[in-house]
């Protein structure tokens, strides 16, 4: 729950405590932090808080894989200010705008139908979307050397998300150097799968075998 009024969250906690276990805050800067630590199942937003919207709160949560699959329930003012801000918050993802004073029960019900819906797997890893030029550089079948310029869309310590010109094969093995004032050798990474269809830029996704230290993101070790 993230809200600037104490009370409001005081109620949610009380009346939602006896099906969901609620973490909240009254500091919208500190809400994408909380989300990345705790991947809850479901986020309640007020829209109006000082500091940070919660317009930019939802865009950061979408834009964001490792939270764009947790739906998001903007509670914020009805009359008035539903007219004017619900169409927005759905263009930005919210799942339902559910007015104050809120009917709990309402809130349950939407809350339980859409938790109880199929989703794709979460991922366990953190990705961020991140821009950075790539030189990867692999063998094709017949040996031949295979240098290829990527875009990338996400990152993580694991792998990323890039795009290329040239039609990759699922499985081949690349080494990968970021651009930057020179080529660093940054790990040897695979094509895992490929995500668009006939576009001029084909997307790709890629999984690390090893990294270096030249690598934007680094695994957490014990």
């Amino acid at each position: 729950m993230v809200d600037d009024d104490d009370s409001m969250r005081k109620l949610v906690r009380i009346r939602l405590a006896d099906t969901y276990e609620v973490v909240d805050t009254g500091d919208p800067a500190q809400a994408l932090a909380l989300a990345l630590e705790h991947h809850p199942d479901a986020i309640l937003l007020d829209v109006m808080m000082p500091r940070l919207s919660g317009f930019e709160l939802c865009q950061s949560f979408q834009s964001l894989s490792y939270t764009s699959d947790i739906p998001i329930f903007v509670v914020s003012g009805g009359g008035e200010a539903r007219a004017k801000y619900e169409e927005h918050c759905q263009r930005l993802g919210a799942k339902a705008y559910i007015d104050k004073p809120i009917d709990f029960a309402q809130l349950k019900s939407k809350l339980a139908a859409e938790l109880q819906k199929d989703r794709p797997e979460r991922r366990n890893e953190v990705r961020i979307r991140m821009r950075l030029g790539l030189r990867l550089k692999g063998k094709n079948d017949d040996g031949t050397i295979l240098e290829q310029l990527a875009t990338t869309e996400d990152v993580s310590a694991q792998g990323f998300l890039a795009s290329c010109e040239r039609n990759l094969i699922k499985g081949t093995e690349f080494q990968v150097y970021l651009l930057r004032d020179t080529a660093r050798y940054a790990g040897r990474a695979r094509v895992v799968r490929k995500e668009s269809g006939s576009a001029p830029w084909q997307r790709y996704g890629f999984q690390f075998e090893e990294t270096t230290a030249e690598w934007v993101m680094q695994q957490n070790r014990c």
